[in-house]
């Protein structure tokens, strides 16, 4: 202030009154005044509209205003302004009632002359100035309390009283009334009451900097909120804490996203059934609580619904879903309440049984499980039919992990659906056996693809008419160092779970194609020698299968027309139609098609009509089964006429004797194959067949 410039208004009716002030003020050290005189208050009120004072000296007495009122209208039009009232009464209760008013000094104007005049001025601004900053700072915080979403509460740890904020009073449900913090204690979910106070205890005890506490609230409606409580403690100069406050807030919302967030990773979002995740932590803790009783205590039901790939295809997704959660409801039903179910992935349910005396509770609960599968399940307006594989593992002693526990289930489930389907099997030493022995074959197979380690051996393809070759299988055989010579049938099904099938078919494919057109360059014939091969259903999955087989045949060289691919039923009936489209586009190349092991499947005959094919390959089970059962002869007998009326190629597999050779020309099928005519050679072998011009 003391480089200031302070404009002054006085407000003085006695002219030489007034000229006292200016006198006192011009005297002044320190400070420079600019003094206004207005002789009316109601002129002085003009003049405030300007707003450019510092301080207004107020007569007490004036001929438009006299007492308090002067001053409350003053203060009323120009609250702005620090005000010091100058008067002639020496009367101690007015001067109190004024600066309760607000007025900021009293003065006598007689004291004028000592120099108090010009110290009630800096007092009286700089009083009013902190009053202003004070008043401004407090409606802030009421503001920011009262917008804020949070409660805010002040705690008198001395008194044992307390303040609630409205908004935390609405938060809570708690009536104007309550002023405690028993009010707010008392609230508190008995679960989390004892966390809360172990929280304040640490704080004000000084071994927590602050206190934060998150725990359950009853509202005014009964129910519990959450919210998240903290606060900080004010000591004494001795380190007590006398005062505490702090905030409440809502966090509810935030609370259901994180349980709704934690059960989404928990549980299967379609059938609501725990994961897998959750299905391990649960098995994880009843092989701790079987080690603790040393005894088997539960068990294990892997379950994986059978021909999940035909179901989805023939009802399309959205029903095969609502299959899947009906299914679920199902098996909840059945199920004690200690018990779990969950869904693993896909059509893979597992079930964990606790209190299990024996294998014979594992195999009553499959045993109903197959039960429920055989009430059909209502999907829209059709009934469908399901069956599923089971495995059961047993939690007996020797189990470290429950990943283990569940891979044996799958390991039995998996001999399940090879024993046929629809049935149940308990894992045994037998079968730990066998998994590790072929696990050891897949890592051995990974390697072999990744060396090459496979030939090519051929079997001869005979016409019947006149007993010479027409063509030859192509016939893939693995070379290991340990294992020598391996067939197919003891790797394939490995390279068909692992998908190795895939590298291996179109090496297959390109090989024997390759080969063949050698042969058709050094044997001429006509028509020419033909290529058979069979095609894995995993190669119809590929997206690139036709430019796959085009570019083949390019490269090699070999005719499309003398390509034959061999497929299953299965293949078909597993990929539906986009299976009959890749089949189609080939067709349209020149590639040939052939039925392999025609007869053994279930939809042959709907699958002949849907598309035409160059070939049916009778099985080898029906040509050996000829001799001995009447019923069988009359199959082939069917089959060869089948594809004589139809236009077809018959070939016959499996023939090995001189009497199944006679009786298939008595049938006149067209085609045969088997040992009787030679064993799969490998290139020298099939090469000498053909330079001797070999017959039968």
């Amino acid at each position: 202030m003391a480089s200031d410039v302070l404009r002054v208004l006085l407000v003085e009716d006695n002219p030489a009154e007034a000229e006292l002030v200016r006198d006192a003020l011009s005297r002044a050290r320190g400070e420079r005044f600019v003094v206004e005189h207005a002789g009316r208050l109601q002129a002085g009120l003009d003049r405030l509209v300007a707003n450019g004072f510092d301080v207004v000296l107020l007569d007490f007495s004036l001929p438009d205003s006299v007492g308090l009122e002067t001053y409350e209208r003053l203060r009323e039009r120009a609250p702005w302004v620090p005000v010091v009232i100058l008067t002639n009464l020496d009367d101690e209760e007015t001067a109190v009632r004024a600066v309760r008013e607000g007025a900021q000094d009293y003065l006598l104007k007689r004291e004028l002359a000592s120099g108090l005049l010009v110290r009630s001025i800096r007092y009286a601004i700089e009083r009013f100035r902190a009053e202003q900053a004070l008043k401004n700072s407090e409606n802030r915080y009421a503001l920011a309390v009262q917008g804020a979403n949070d409660g805010i509460w002040d705690w008198d740890l001395a008194g044992g009283t307390a303040y609630f904020s409205p908004r935390w009073r609405a938060m809570t449900g708690c009536d104007d009334a309550a002023s405690t913090v028993e009010a707010w204690f008392e609230r508190v979910h008995a679960d989390d009451l004892r966390g809360l106070q172990d929280a304040l205890d640490a704080h004000l005890a000084g071994d927590e900097p602050h206190f934060e506490h998150e725990h359950r609230l009853r509202d005014a409606a009964g129910g519990y909120r959450w919210v998240l409580a903290r606060g900080l403690a004010v000591r004494d100069g001795g380190g007590t804490p006398a005062r505490m406050a702090g905030s409440l807030t809502d966090i509810t919302d935030r609370k259901r996203a994180e349980e709704r967030l934690l059960h989404d990773a928990f549980h299967d979002a379609l059938t609501e059934l725990p994961n897998r995740s959750l299905f391990l932590d649960r098995l994880g803790l009843a092989l701790e609580q079987s080690r603790r009783h040393k005894r088997i205590s539960f068990a294990v039901l892997f379950l994986d619904l059978d021909r999940r790939k035909p179901r989805h295809d023939s009802l399309g997704h959205a029903a095969g879903d609502a299959l899947l959660v009906e299914f679920a409801g199902r098996l909840r039903g059945c199920l004690r309440p200690g018990d779990t179910v969950a869904r693993l992935g896909g059509d893979e349910f597992g079930v964990l049984l606790t209190e299990v005396d024996g294998p014979e509770d594992a195999t009553r609960v499959a045993e109903r499980i197959q039960e429920l599968l055989r009430q059909p399940f209502a999907v829209g307006s059709t009934e469908v039919i399901s069956t599923a594989s089971i495995g059961i593992a047993l939690g007996a002693a020797g189990y470290e992990r429950p990943d283990d526990i569940l891979r044996d289930a799958d390991t039995a489930m998996y001999r399940a659906k090879a024993a046929g389907r629809a049935c149940f099997q308990v894992f045994d030493q037998a079968m730990h056996s066998s998994v590790a022995a072929l696990l050891r074959l897949e890592m051995d197979l990974r390697r072999a693809v990744e060396r090459n380690s496979f030939v090519m051996h051929y079997q001869p393809i005979v016409s019947l008419l006149d007993g010479r070759i027409v063509g030859f299988e192509g016939l893939v055989r693995w070379v290991d160092p340990e294992r020598g010579v391996v067939l197919p049938d003891r790797f394939i099904s490995v390279a068909e779970e692992t998908g190795l099938i895939v590298p291996i078919g179109w090496w297959v494919l390109a090989e024997t194609c390759r080969q063949v057109r050698l042969w058709q360059g050094s044997f001429p014939v006509s028509p020419p020698l033909y290529a058979s091969v069979n095609i894995s259903g995993k190669l119809f999955g590929q997206p690139d299968v036709v430019e796959r087989v085009w570019r083949i045949v390019e490269e090699t060289g070999l005719p499309a027309t003398s390509l034959r691919l061999e497929i299953t039923e299965s293949v078909l009936m597993d990929h539906g139609d986009v299976a009959l489209r890749v089949l189609s586009e080939l067709r349209a190349l020149g590639v040939q098609f052939s039925v392999d092991d025609f007869g053994t499947g279930f939809s042959s005959l709907s699958y002949l009509q849907r598309f035409s094919y160059d070939t049916l390959k009778i099985d080898r089970s029906f040509i050996a089964g000829m001799a001995d059962k009447a019923d069988v002869g009359a199959i082939v007998q069917s089959i060869v006429g089948l594809g004589n009326v139809l236009g077809m190629n018959v070939v016959a597999e499996g023939v090995e004797t001189p009497a199944q050779l006679a009786r298939l020309r008595a049938m006149q099928c067209p085609s045969a194959q088997g040992y009787w005519f030679s064993r799969p050679v490998d290139r020298e072998g099939a090469e000498l067949l053909l330079h001797t011009g070999q017959a039968w």
